[in-house]
């Protein structure tokens, strides 16, 4: 029998189901119909509509399909049943981690939570998104049209952003380091000053992500403190396969406690900073595997994966072309959200 091949997976978060996603589970797990079944048990007990009547909609709907309390379950669903797609007779996972909302999903895919504990975890902080805090996030690209850094940029950007969060009546905080990118998150008054006056990158404008809450600040307090009166942490154990967290931590199978897990996870991880580009360098340096696999639905994490990668010049890759070239000729990183790269790690 071949080696299996190492792989690091990486779980997506928010803004990654989107219009040509709908209909993902149908196409791709039909034959998990036990797994959706239990998901959707969550659901009806909460009067909330399933992930099966969500996802096979008849289309896509933006203003109800990207709502926190819609959007979350439904990544989950398809991002966990991908991991179980992946063809272990090939492929070894070596570590897991996420971005975001990914976290939760990385949780059950490093055996730290079982798949149902998972779902009900993001249900739950759906919900609590949806109905909770005012304001929301801004993204911010760092990088020119090759994936290289601007010149000075990020220093300017964040001293910009430390002035708005002094003014009077606005908050503003870095909310993801998000590869080649920034993610801000504020309330209304500091995400307008941003928006308004943001020093300019050609690349690509400030963007505002719809639906999105003020993840990873402080203004989630509420958010975090309904998360510990509802989700206990007797769902937690020790993980069964190594998860990089939001800061770069590594947390080992058999040395990590349920009870600090527990509160990394809603308090430390829903208040702080989300460093996505920090975890994606530790877990290639901790654990140097053979591929980067990145759960569906969607692929537009794609490029700042990518992105923290050619930061560190892991493989020798300086630049978007530089990453082009090898996934042309052997896909390090496969998304498994595309049809042209499913089938690789799949049975």
């Amino acid at each position: 029998m071949a080696e299996r091949e190492s792989v690091l997976v990486v779980c997506p978060g928010r803004g990654t189901y989107g219009k040509a996603e709908l209909g993902y589970l149908k196409r791709h797990h039909a034959d998990k119909a036990e797994a959706i079944a239990a998901f959707d048990a969550v659901r009806e007990a909460g009067g909330q509509p399933t992930v099966s009547e969500l996802d096979g909609a008849e289309r896509f709907s933006p203003p109800l399909h990207t709502r926190g309390d819609i959007a979350s379950p439904l990544i989950y669903a398809a991002s966990y049943l991908d991991f179980l797609a992946i063809d272990r007779s090939r492929f070894d996972v070596a570590a897991v981690t996420g971005n975001s909302m990914g976290w939760y999903t990385a949780l059950a895919c490093g055996g730290a939570v079982s798949g149902e504990r998972g779902f009900e975890i993001v249900d739950a902080m759906g919900r609590n998104s949806q109905a909770g805090e005012a304001g929301g996030q801004v993204l911010i690209t760092l990088v020119d049209e090759n994936w290289q850094e601007v010149a000075h940029l990020r220093a300017r950007v964040l001293a910009f952003a430390a002035d708005i969060g002094t003014r009077d009546g606005c908050a503003l905080h870095v909310s993801i380091e998000l590869g080649g990118m920034i993610v801000f998150a504020g309330n209304e008054a500091g995400l307008a000053a941003l928006l308004a006056e943001a020093p300019p990158n050609p690349a690509r404008e400030p963007l505002r992500l719809v639906n999105h809450g003020p993840f990873h600040t402080p203004l989630m307090g509420g958010s975090s403190e309904a998360a510990l009166a509802q989700l206990p942490s007797a769902w937690f154990g020790s993980p069964s396969r190594p998860m990089i967290d939001g800061r770069g931590h590594v947390w080992r199978p058999h040395a990590s406690g349920a009870g600090a897990l527990h509160s990394y996870t809603f308090v430390t991880q829903i208040l702080e900073t989300y460093d996505f580009t920090r975890a994606v360098q530790v877990a290639v340096k901790e654990y140097a595997p053979d591929r980067i696999v990145l759960l569906g639905p969607g692929d537009t994490l794609g490029g700042a994966i990518a992105q923290a990668l050619i930061a560190i010049q892991w493989w020798g890759l300086r630049s978007k072309a530089d990453f082009q070239e090898l996934q042309a000729s052997d896909p390090f990183l496969i998304s498994m959200g595309r049809e042209d790269q499913r089938a690789l790690v799949t049975a």
